[in-house]
């Protein structure tokens, strides 16, 4: 059976034409129909323009415009209940499609998944889980962005979250969870940080103790914890670093022996995306940049998630566990 995504197919700083070819060049590949949602007329001419339709499975969703990236999420979504971004979260609420993904406002993308969806039990806050590249292979680091304001106990969920994800995702067996801080030692960092770090070793065995930015990309932990105002600014500051290794080794400047696959592996279009975990449905947050690559393998990451069993598996993780936000 094909698994149905709904796609807010005006969100993005390009407006629908690359959303639109991503993810109909992922659905030519990929057993997945699509849900497009956005003002129908807009949504369809760029559908026709494009030379991967042929073929491909679409329903269309007529809809509002999409929340401009500079607009408050919550205001913006109160003013215009039909944007794109709530209807195509309102087509996954009501069972017509199993995935959300928006390449749109990542703070309206999280306001209406949280608000249509609902938290799982056990889970206060809701997460963005990036996979970044290490040594080792791959990690997750999370919250990169979904709840800015954290107790110590939304850290402990976002561990346990994090530690499925990796199993589910990335195949790690026994993931190893770090909490981000500015020393190793239990007594580093703030009171966040100190605190978090005393309920994760109390009741976390995959627990390691800190790691410091300096080791984000190290390999020494397979899950890397932070608040989301923490985790969006390592986030944004590796995507300024990697677009300028791209420079230099296009420029010929790097050394003759650099790796290459470099590139590539430290690109964040390869991803296409980052989960929001925590919410009862599935949702994936595109960069607001992407382009028809970008898009595609987002699709591809959505279409994995639903196949796997991602959230259902996640649920089961943090029903026992019995959690709060004391």
């Amino acid at each position: 059976m094909d698994i149905r995504i709904a796609v807010d197919a005006v969100g993005g700083d390009h407006g629908p034409g690359p959303i639109v070819a991503g993810a109909l060049a992922a659905a030519r590949a990929l057993p997945v129909s699509l849900v497009l949602v956005g003002p129908e007329a807009e949504v369809r001419r760029a559908v026709e323009e494009s030379p991967e339709a042929c073929g491909v499975a679409v329903r269309f969703v007529d809809s509002g415009r999409a929340v401009g990236m500079a607009e408050p999420p919550a205001a913006a979504l109160r003013r215009s209940p039909g944007a794109s971004i709530r209807v195509a979260a309102a087509e996954v609420a009501a069972g017509r499609a199993d995935v959300l993904y928006s390449a749109g406002n990542t703070g309206a993308t999280v306001v209406a998944a949280h608000a249509l969806f609902g938290m799982l039990p056990g889970v206060d806050r809701p997460a963005l889980a990036a996979t970044i590249p290490t040594r080792r292979g791959e990690a997750v680091l999370l919250d990169v962005g979904a709840t800015v304001k954290c107790r110590p106990q939304h850290l402990v969920e976002f561990a346990i979250m994090g530690e499925v994800y990796a199993r589910v995702a990335l195949g790690i067996e026994a993931p190893r969870v770090g909490l981000l801080s500015i020393g190793e030692e239990a007594t580093k960092g703030n009171e966040l940080t100190r605190e978090a770090h005393r309920r994760l070793a109390a009741g976390r065995p995959a627990f390691l103790g800190n790691v410091e930015a300096r080791d984000v990309y190290a390999g020494v932990a397979d899950v890397i914890v932070c608040d989301g105002f923490t985790g969006n600014i390592v986030l944004k500051v590796s995507e300024g670093l990697v677009e300028i290794v791209g420079e230099i080794l296009r420029e010929g400047a790097a050394d003759a022996g650099a790796p290459r696959g470099l590139p590539r592996r430290l690109d964040w279009s390869e991803y296409g995306g980052v989960p929001l975990l925590g919410v009862a449905g599935l949702a994936l947050v595109g960069h607001g940049r992407s382009l028809a690559r970008a898009v595609r393998n987002g699709i591809a990451m959505a279409h994995r998630h639903a196949a796997a069993g991602v959230l259902s598996r996640i649920q089961h993780a943090m029903a026992p566990t019995g959690v709060s936000s004391s």
